[in-house]
Parts: structure tokens; sequence; C-alpha cells
């Protein structure tokens, strides 16, 4: 069963003498709370953070190229793209341009406490996109 919820910022909480991370969740449809139990593992998915366009060493972490050697601009290229022989740029290059806002699931995340008057959710960890995106909880099944 799919429940709404919004995220709210991530926070901690202090267990004996560790601190846990934790993602408060506020479900749309408060009663919703009863469908879960602490200690129960869950799976959240949403949108991520949108970064806009962005290069090749930061969207896969290439090294750029060296800063000496007679080098001028060519810090965050990518290199080469391709061989001569093919005249073109083969399918799946890994080249600049948009990244994040894509659907993200993260899975095994579990539930540490539950607040049933505000109706929130607390979960072990972070969840994706940003504060006040919709999220959709779904409890893991064997």
């Amino acid at each position: 069963m799919k429940i709404q919820a919004t995220k709210m910022k991530m926070t901690q909480i202090w267990k004996g003498d560790l601190v846990v991370p934790v993602s408060p969740l506020k479900l749309v449809d408060a009663a919703k709370t009863e469908e879960f139990k602490e200690g129960e593992l869950v799976k959240v998915t949403g949108v991520t953070k949108g970064r806009g366009f962005q290069g090749v060493v930061k969207r896969y972490s290439f090294a750029g190229g060296p800063k000496t050697h007679g080098q001028k601009n060519r810090y965050r290229a990518p290199g080469s793209i391709g061989a001569t022989a093919p005249q073109r740029v083969i399918p799946g290059k890994k080249m600049g341009g948009h990244m994040g806002m894509q659907q993200y699931t993260i899975k095994n995340l579990k539930v540490v406490s539950i607040n049933k008057e505000g109706g929130l959710v607390l979960v072990r960890g972070s969840v994706p996109g940003t504060i006040g995106r919709k999220l959709t909880i779904q409890k893991i099944t064997a």
C-alpha cells in the first residue's frame, strides 16, 4: 500500500549514547500512522534535488585535465569523445548535461518513531528530494 507524505527537515535523536540521524515524514492523511509499527522496514520514493546543467567533473566524477604542462583551459574538460573512424559520437557517451530531478527509491529504511497526533513517521537515514517534496512510503513485504 502506497502512502503519501511530505519531507520535513532532517534531524537527529539520541538513543542512549548513540546519535541517530532521522528524516521526519509528515503523512498527508494523519490517520495512516496506524499502518506503521516501530522497527519495520519501508521504502521511500521521491524526486531528487535538481542540480541544473553540470559538467562531467561534477556529474560523473571525471578527474579533469592537468593544471600545468602547457594547459590553459582544459582543467574540467572531458577529454577525447571518440575515435576519428566512426565520425560520430557513440550513443551513451558520458558528457555534461542536466543532473538531478529523477525518481529515486531508497529501500530498507527503518521506522524509528511514530507520532500519531502529529501524523509524523520518523525513518532512519535520508530520503530523496528537497524539504516540502512529496514522497511515497511503502511497506517492504517479504
